[in-house]
């Protein structure tokens, strides 16, 4: 059985959000998907107030629900960067360029406990009508929408 994972805060759930979890579902087949949804705790670390987990999970699995062919998922709360990528074993681990840093660390600690490594998978950004990524900063601060289209102004 294949077995990915994948992690995130998954503040605002826009289309770079989307492609990494349609990415993980493709590569599961009849496997299985664990996400790590980031807890409060490590969420509002940041400079700004992130919406709570119960939330963004509520968000995570609208979504999934759509895309899912009822394939199994769990969603795990993360305390740490690395949640179960250093006692569970999987086949590929779904990361964006701003998370493969992470991915390297976790397959660096399975190293040196001697366990296998996780084959990494980067999905690209997806790019706003301006070419810039897509982020949940940029949401947030108004300049874009979920789908990257760019909002003309103040209240738009």
């Amino acid at each position: 059985m294949v077995r990915v994972v994948l992690g995130g805060t998954f503040e605002c759930l826009h289309d770079g959000h989307r492609e990494l979890i349609n990415k993980a579902f493709e590569l599961a087949g009849d496997g299985e998907v664990d996400i790590g949804l980031t807890s409060d705790e490590m969420a509002n670390k940041r400079p700004r107030h992130v919406p709570d987990y119960n939330y963004r999970k509520e968000k995570l699995i609208e979504y999934i629900d759509e895309i899912s062919k009822e394939q199994e998922y769990n969603i795990i709360k993360l305390n740490d960067p690395y949640g179960k990528t250093l006692t569970l074993d999987y086949d590929y681990i779904v990361v964006s360029p701003e998370t493969y840093p992470v991915a390297l660390k976790i397959n660096s600690i399975r190293r040196d406990k001697n366990l296998k490594e996780i084959e990494v998978v980067k999905v690209e950004y997806v790019l706003a009508e301006d070419k810039k990524p897509i982020s949940s900063t940029r949401i947030v601060e108004g300049e874009i929408d979920i789908h990257g289209h760019l909002k003309s102004g103040p209240g738009t």
